[in-house]
């Protein structure tokens, strides 16, 4: 059968590899689509740490039930719409003995650590199934990166006197956008493209600012009447967004980090003190992320074809990743159809 595999920095091929087999706690998933995501780009510009190479990429499904293992409950059958839980935790770290299965010290996300979804079928255990009632597979395959941003919601403990700023205006950073709005808060999306921006109202946001061409703080100190956000949620991972979520978070504000920064960053160290800042990591998401998603998604409100930038073939996916990293900054996603 057909897969994607990347081979090496800026190397993408696809290749035949043997149809899987299930065991008796298994599900077989037969792929209709796989997302692109940022991890998967910087694996294909050797710029993933985290990626073994070769690999086959994707994390973010849309499948189809084709056949389930002897021991896996009815309430998962063959034809049923779903989507994947792609991370792994051991049991025994800290992280899962804490009940933070999403952290765990030796998680292997699919398409990272371990080969991916970007492959015609695949062999999943049935407890990292995620059923999908009314919603198309296209739709199923952006609650993996839209759950990472509701996660990020949830580690801020956002509630409705909270203003919220999200800087980054991706998938993962309209998913916080979305949450933070469906618990009454008050968003601010930040962001360099006005597209993005205006996608970020349409779902949410109250006010939005390009960190380009306005001047942030003076922004916020409009916007918030001085107080500046109670939240501000970092979702680029850049050096510049990073301090800037330091910078203008309020007092005893909480700033949640969500992206990787390539590089180290410098802090004036003076306001995690001065301001009694919570400075807290978000990382993946827990089942209970994928299951807010799923409700939002059931609803049939999100625009769900503005948030696919493009969808491509496997044939044409290097091409289409090759794109993005030339333009990263004006895409949301991009699937593979199987």
């Amino acid at each position: 059968m057909k897969a994607l595999n990347i081979t090496g920095e800026r190397h993408m091929a696809v290749v035949d590899i043997p149809e899987p087999e299930i065991g008796c706690d298994e599900v077989l998933l037969r792929m209709e689509y796989v997302g692109f995501c940022g991890s998967d780009l910087n694996t294909y510009l050797g710029k993933n740490p985290m990626a073994r190479l070769p690999v086959i990429p994707g994390h973010e499904i849309g499948a189809v039930i084709e056949k389930t293992g002897s021991d896996v409950p009815d309430f998962l059958k063959p034809g049923m719409n779903v989507t994947v839980n792609p991370y792994t935790n051991c049991g025994k770290c800290a992280s899962c003995r804490n009940g933070r299965v999403n952290a765990c010290q030796y998680n292997e996300t699919l398409g990272v650590q371990r080969d991916g979804a970007m492959r015609e079928r695949m062999a999943i255990p049935w407890t990292k199934i995620i059923p999908a009632e009314g919603l198309s597979t296209k739709t199923c395959a952006i609650a993996e990166p839209m759950s990472v941003g509701f996660h990020a919601v949830a580690r801020a403990e956002v509630s409705d006197i909270d203003t919220v700023m999200v800087i980054g205006c991706g998938m993962v950073g309209l998913g916080a956008v979305i949450r933070s709005a469906r618990r009454g808060a008050t968003v601010i999306a930040a962001d360099i493209d006005d597209g993005k921006l205006a996608l970020a109202k349409e779902l949410g946001a109250a006010h939005v600012i390009n960190n380009v061409t306005e001047d942030v703080h003076a922004r916020l100190d409009e916007i918030t009447g001085g107080f500046f956000p109670d939240v501000i949620i970092e979702a680029v991972g850049s050096p510049a967004t990073y301090r800037m979520a330091v910078d203008e978070a309020s007092f005893t504000g909480r700033v949640i980090c969500i992206g990787y920064a390539k590089s180290e960053v410098s802090f004036q160290t003076k306001h995690f003190v001065q301001k009694e800042l919570d400075i807290r990591g978000s990382r993946n998401a827990l089942p209970s992320d994928f299951r807010a998603v799923i409700r939002y998604l059931q609803e049939n409100t999100c625009p769900v074809d503005k948030l696919v930038s493009k969808t491509t073939t496997p044939d044409d996916a290097e091409q289409a990743i090759r794109e993005w990293s030339e333009a990263p900054g004006k895409v949301f996603r991009i699937l593979v159809s199987f």
